[in-house]
């Protein structure tokens, strides 16, 4: 089963992940939310459409940015609705 983790937490683990470009986007129902925290940060991904994005909070560590999902994806990418991905160190095994 899939798993996100840093700094020794599990920020997410689900057996139904979406693999896009190679990252494992989780479903929203499988994040530890107490490690997640919102971000003012955004970019474009000219075939997905615009991405927010989560800090990840661990005790007193913060990851900026670490993990984005698309509210409103465009087609093509309307399967990742709902999920989530990390990247900046959060191990995904």
């Amino acid at each position: 089963m899939p798993k996100a983790t840093w700094e020794g937490a599990v920020i997410a683990e689900s057996d139904h992940t979406e693999v896009i470009e190679g990252n494992h986007y989780f479903p929203v129902d499988s994040l530890k939310m107490m490690h997640l925290r919102p971000s003012a940060h955004t970019s474009v991904c000219s075939w997905k459409g615009t991405a927010s994005y989560y800090d990840v909070v661990v005790g007193d560590k913060v990851n900026a940015n670490a993990a984005w999902y698309y509210p409103k994806p465009k087609d093509a990418a309307r399967q990742i609705t709902g999920y989530v991905a990390f990247w900046k160190g959060v191990k995904v095994t």
